[in-house]
C-alpha cells in the first residue's frame, strides 16, 4: 500500500507498506523548486529486486553489523544470518524488516502514516515476539519526524533506524561530494577491516572524521576510498544525552540552497556516503552512481550485543524501545 502526505510550506511524502519505506520526499529549494530528495523506485517491483540497497527503510530488528552474526543474552547463544561475509547485517537476509509487509494507517491528511509490524518469536532467529509501531509525521518546521516504538515478551535485542539516502540536489542529481556537513561527535567507533568496531572510542581530531566544523563530504574522502570502507560508512558517537532530543548533523547542498537537519535522541549515527552504490535505475529513469547520496542513519552502536562496554540495545518485557529521529529541512 501507499500512502501520502503534504503540508503548507511544500513538503510532500509517500510511503510504502513494504519495509515502512520513505519512498518519496519532495523539498523546494531556495527558488521554491521541488525535487525528490531520496533514492528509491517507481514501484514496489524495484524495491523487491537486486538492486535495493535499504533505500528508505525500516532496517531491523537490528541495523548494522553483528559480529559472527551471534551474541549471547542471558546465557544463550543466538546465532543469525551471516549475510555479509560471516558478519550479520541489518537484521538478516529473508524475512528483515525492510523486506516484510507492514499494516499501514494514515493519520490524516497532511499529517503523516503509522506503519505496525509484529516480528513472531524465531524471525530471522531473533528471539521474542516483537511488536513494533514506525510513525511518520510531518512538522510544522518543514521536515519528517520518526517515531520507534516497540514491546517485546522475551528479552532480545532492538536497534532500528531508517535507511534513507539523501541527495539535496534530488535524486540522481549526481555526486554529493560537495554538500556540507557538520556533525556534534568527538569520537568514532573504530573499526577492522570487516568494518566491526574493535571496541576503541577513536578521536575524530586530526582525522578525516572531524565534521565538528563544517566541511565537504568529499573534501578528505580520498583518505578513505582505498579503504574496506570505500568512502564514509562509520559509527558517530553522538555528543550529548542519550535520550534527549537534540540537533546533531546539518548538510547543506551549495547548488539547490537546501539545507537538511537531523535530530534524534540516539548514541549514534552512521555516516554513509553510497560507496555501494552501483549505477543502478531507480525512480523516474534515473541512475545511481557511487557516492550520489548519503546517509545519516540515527541508531546504536555497531555490534553493540558483543561490546559490554556500549550501551545496551536488550530489550526486556515489560520496557518500551523508543526511538526518535527528525528531519528537518529549510534553505540559505
Amino acid at each position: 500500500m501507499e500512502f501520502t502526505a503534504s503540508n503548507a510550506h511544500g513538503l510532500s511524502a509517500k510511503w510504502i507498506s513494504r519495509g515502512a519505506t520513505l519512498a518519496e520526499l519532495h523539498v523546494p529549494d531556495r527558488d521554491g523548486n521541488l525535487a525528490d530528495v531520496v533514492l528509491g523506485f517507481d514501484d514496489e517491483a524495484g524495491y523487491q529486486s537486486g538492486d535495493n540497497q535499504h533505500f528508505g527503510c525500516t532496517t531491523g530488528r537490528c541495523a548494522n553489523r553483528i559480529r559472527d552474526g551471534r551474541f549471547t543474552l542471558d546465557g544463550v547463544e543466538y546465532q543469525l544470518a551471516q549475510n555479509l561475509g560471516t558478519n550479520h547485517l541489518h537484521g538478516g537476509s529473508e524475512r528483515s524488516l525492510d523486506k516484510v509487509e507492514w499494516s499501514g494507517e494514515s493519520l490524516g491528511e497532511g499529517a503523516g502514516v503509522k506503519f505496525t509490524y509484529a516480528s513472531p518469536d524465531g524471525e530471522e532467529s531473533y528471539p521474542g515476539t516483537l511488536d513494533l509501531t514506525v510513525t511518520y509525521r510531518l512538522t510544522e518546521q518543514n521536515g519528517v519526524r520518526i517515531d520507534y516504538e516497540a514491546t517485546t515478551d522475551r528479552p532480545t535485542i532492538v536497534n532500528l533506524t531508517n535507511h534513507s539516502y539523501f541527495n539535496l540536489a534530488g535524486h540522481g542529481a549526481g555526486s554529493i561530494l560537495d554538500h556540507e556537513l557538520w556533525l556534534d561527535a568527538e569520537r568514532y567507533t573504530l573499526s577492522d577491516e570487516t568494518l566491526l568496531p574493535t571496541g576503541e572510542l577513536a578521536e575524530v581530531a586530526s582525522t578525516p572524521f572531524d565534521f565538528r566544523t563544517t566541511q565537504s563530504i568529499g573534501a578528505r574522502i580520498d583518505e578513505l576510498v582505498e579503504t574496506p570502507a570505500g568512502g564514509y560508512d562509520h559509527n558517530y558517537v553522538l555528543d550529548g544525552e542519550i535520550g534527549t532530543l537534540r540537533k546533531i548533523a546539518q548538510v547543506r547542498d551549495p547548488l539547490s540552497g537546501r539545507v537538511m537537519t537531523v535530530e534524534t535522541d540516539q548514541p549514534a549515527v552512521q555516516l554513509y556516503t553510497g560507496n555501494g552504490l552501483r549505477g543502478q535505475t531507480g525512480k523516474q529513469g534515473r541512475t545511481y552512481p557511487r557516492h550520489s547520496a548519503f546517509c545519516l542513519e540515527t541508531q546504536h552502536y555497531p555490534d553493540s550485543p558483543n561490546q559490554p562496554e556500549f550501551p545496551s540495545i536488550v530489550l526486556r518485557p515489560g520496557e518500551i524501545y523508543r526511538h526518535v529521529c527528525v528531519y528537518s529541512f529549510a534553505t540559505d
